[in-house]
């Protein structure tokens, strides 16, 4: 760290020098112009750059399947505007790769195709993204995912299952949406500034949105075991639905507290929501204990799997707890 003094010219300008070393490592001369941002009592100065859209390009050649969505998901979620993937010859297996993994990627279209390389483009900027709404979606389909899921167990529903394996899609969709806006905003400080949150809150809707994303995937997994197993007893269905209830509130809850704008509201909400954990975990191990009479050892393992993760749900939502607690508390 360096410090410098602060000096007066004109008799009511304020002004610093710059330390050499950083101006040169970041091409500032006499002449540049630099950008300030400022976040309460810091400013942030950063070089303002020509080129608006940050550019990236990966070597494809061999990448194929699951290696080569990742690698679109990877470059996306980095925050590059502008993707070249290249190899001597791109195949059409990995056009059509490219393509699909495209589809689940908020405002990112292909814009070039040639023998040799595949450009995409995301065509939002990121004063249109915003995490907020992304984040509300987010919960609303993860939770309905949820009950919907455990309806289709109990109810034997295989089309309704069918559906909520199909709305993960939309879950994962926006959850690398919120990924990509938060490492936007911690390499540049002006997206905080064009998004309206402060990096914190950012952080901490990205840090909730991930425990969103594990709920839905929770759902997803009783919907599988629901296309797997027959109609469920009325006894041992009735405690599941009573457990899919109180697990809920917990997220439920949280997320009300991490939303809510005033602070001594939230404390109170994340503090309801991490003392419903102890009486949910009670829960879940009586539902265990009646699963574990059934005739069927299968059956119950199936259902022991249901079981826990509605008792992930809701540590998961314990989890988001914590972030609406660290958002409500005072800056330092």
């Amino acid at each position: 760290m360096e410090t410098r003094k602060v000096q007066v010219t004109g008799g009511s300008t304020y002004t610093v020098s710059l330390p050499k070393d950083w101006a040169t490592e970041n091409d500032v001369s006499a002449g540049s112009v630099v950008e300030f941002h400022s976040e309460e009592d810091i400013l942030l100065l950063s070089p303002k750059s020509e080129e608006e859209r940050e550019r990236g390009s990966i070597e494809i050649d061999g990448l194929e399947g699951d290696r080569l969505t990742r690698a679109v998901m990877t470059m996306y979620v980095s925050g590059f505007d502008v993707i070249n993937f290249e190899a001597p010859r791109v195949t059409a297996g990995q056009r059509r790769t490219i393509r699909e993994a495209t589809q689940g990627l908020v405002g990112l279209e292909v814009i070039e195709e040639t023998g040799e390389r595949v450009v995409l483009q995301d065509l939002l900027d990121s004063s249109e993204l915003s995490v907020h709404n992304a984040i509300t979606r987010m919960r609303l389909v993860s939770l309905t995912m949820l009950s919907d899921a455990v309806t289709a167990l109990l109810e034997d529903d295989d089309e309704l299952a069918h559906d909520v394996i199909e709305r993960d899609d939309d879950v994962d969709r926006l959850w690398y949406m919120v990924s990509r806006v938060f490492r936007t905003v911690l390499r540049n400080p002006a997206a905080a500034t064009e998004i309206g949150f402060p990096r914190e809150t950012v952080f901490d809707y990205q840090s909730s949105a991930r425990q969103l994303e594990r709920i839905a995937d929770h759902a997803t997994k009783i919907a599988t075991i629901a296309l797997e197993i027959g109609p469920v007893n009325e006894s041992v269905a009735e405690v599941l639905s009573d457990l899919q209830t109180a697990a809920v509130t917990v997220p439920e809850t949280a997320m009300d507290a991490l939303l809510e704008d005033d602070s001594d509201e939230a404390v109170a909400l994340a503090t309801d929501a991490r003392a419903d954990l102890p009486d949910i975990d009670e829960r879940a191990r009586d539902v265990d204990d009646v699963i574990r009479d059934l005739d069927d050892p299968e059956l119950a393992q199936s259902l022991g799997l249901v079981v826990d993760s509605l008792s992930r749900t809701a540590d998961y939502g314990g989890n988001i707890a914590e972030s609406a607690l660290q958002k409500a508390a005072p800056s330092p």
